[in-house]
């Protein structure tokens, strides 16, 4: 293992793998690329007090127990929805790695057109997303990242992105149901086994995963409608596979769409 301080095969022709953060509110997500293959990824919970010497050490020890080795990271490229953690990752990438991090900022050769009022308002993740869908689907495509907000990002059929909509995440809708209903608890958040529920907690669950999936539909129902040419929605995040499963407009579910975008921007800054 390298050891803190070290230059992790800096010049080394060997280092040919890049690593890839996406650190959002809830969880950050570590990836591994050997070229265009995904060789392994790690999820840690998202924790603003966590060192870079605690993140150093459980990384350290996930890529021992998988046979890779430090030495051969390369790059480094961050995206992160979450300031405070930003110094910690910078101290991460050149105390265990050797190597000065690459963040998701403006400033960053996209490729893609950013049609926001204030294009650094857009979360890194935000452009990740939509550059990574459009590189798989083509545009005009839609993605639906199920995070602690639930957003949708539109690329349009000139493969610009367009702009997005966020709505709460559906853990803090059912959290906010929970707080304030003194008389109801917190269940399990999962597809019911019926629609109308016979008891309170089965109750509480067809409300929340299908008043959910109606907020999402109802959103997509909208965005086809106004549109054109829109085929392609893409979901990631968390909840993808759960919501997709009873949504009626999402036929595709990619959960690192992030890692896919983030190796797409080291491409293209190389």
């Amino acid at each position: 293992m390298v050891s803190k301080g070290g230059r992790a095969g800096v010049g080394k022709p060997d280092s040919d793998l890049l690593l890839v953060i996406d650190a959002g509110n809830t969880n950050t997500v570590f990836g591994i690329w050997r070229g265009d293959v995904l060789v392994e990824n790690f999820r840690l919970s998202t924790d603003h007090d966590r060192t870079a010497d605690e993140y150093g050490a459980v990384l350290l020890t996930l890529l021992a127990r998988t046979g890779l080795d430090p030495a051969r990271i390369g790059d480094i490229v961050i995206s992160s929805v979450v300031p405070p953690l930003h110094p910690t990752l910078e101290r991460l990438a050149r105390a265990y790695f050797g190597h000065e991090a690459r963040f998701v900022e403006p400033g960053i050769r996209t490729g893609m057109p950013i049609r926001y009022d204030n294009p650094a308002e857009v979360g890194a993740d935000r452009i990740v997303n939509a550059l990574a869908a459009r590189e798989l689907y083509g545009a005009p495509v839609v993605v639906v990242d199920f995070g602690t907000a639930t957003t949708f990002d539109i690329v349009n059929r000139k493969g610009e992105y367009a702009g997005g909509i966020i709505t709460p995440g559906i853990l803090i809708s059912a959290e906010a149901l929970f707080a304030q209903a003194s008389r109801l608890y917190r269940v399990d958040i999962r597809p019911p086994e019926q629609l109308v529920g016979r008891n309170t907690a089965a109750a509480m669950q067809a409300g929340i995963y299908y008043g959910y999936i109606g907020l999402v539909d109802g959103i997509l129902e909208r965005l086809l409608a106004e549109t054109p040419g829109l085929e392609e929605i893409v979901a990631t995040g968390g909840q993808a596979e759960m919501i997709a499963a009873g949504s009626k407009h999402i036929r595709r579910v990619e959960p690192l769409l992030t890692l896919i975008g983030l190796r797409r921007l080291h491409e293209l800054n190389s």
